[in-house]
């Protein structure tokens, strides 16, 4: 078996989260979402909410945490490793946003090659908003449609998880990745 780099997305509150400390609790090699870790670092600088005062900073953070995420996947002994995002959505949040970025972005999604992209359709019953997701939900569902879209620039053919319990959603997941 080949190294597998899946990447669970989603917009923001589909449970992805959820799932990913679900996978890490039945022994899975998983990478955690880094922009909660970007924001916190930021506020720890007296910076509220970095993605909406400097956009292109924030989003150069996570283009370089993600390809670091990706990297270290490449590097482990687990012939399956879940990103909890991956590089293609910091691309699509800029796209949400409407800012433009360096050519530097797109060549990072060219260059970094994911093996599944399972996506995680918006779920109103389980949205929350908290301190670091500033989004509302019909803002999320507008994300979700940039991060299919921009995905598919990329020619990934999304595999959509449906609406389940997190045990059903992971089965569906884990079934997926060995046909």
């Amino acid at each position: 078996m080949s190294k597998e780099i899946v990447v669970i997305i989603g917009g923001p509150g589909t449970g992805k989260s959820t799932i990913i400390d679900a996978l890490v609790a039945k022994g899975f090699c998983c990478y955690p979402e880094i922009s909660r870790q970007v924001t916190l670092e930021a506020q720890k600088q007296g910076i509220e909410q970095l993605f909406l005062e400097n956009p292109i900073l924030f989003s150069e953070l996570l283009l370089e945490g993600r390809k670091k995420q990706y990297q270290n996947a490449l590097n482990e002994t687990h012939n399956i490793v879940f990103l909890d995002r991956g590089i293609p959505d910091v691309l699509a949040y800029m796209h949400y946003i409407g800012d433009a970025y360096p050519e530097s972005f797109e060549q990072a999604c060219i260059e970094h090659k994911y093996t599944k992209i399972f996506i995680l359709p918006p779920w109103q019953e389980i949205f929350v908003s908290d301190k670091e997701r500033y989004e509302n939900f019909e803002q999320a569902k507008k994300i979700n449609l940039h991060l299919i879209e921009t995905y598919q620039k990329y020619g990934y053919q999304l595999i959509e998880v449906a609406k389940d319990t997190v045990d059903k959603r992971i089965l569906f997941i884990l079934d997926e990745i060995s046909k």
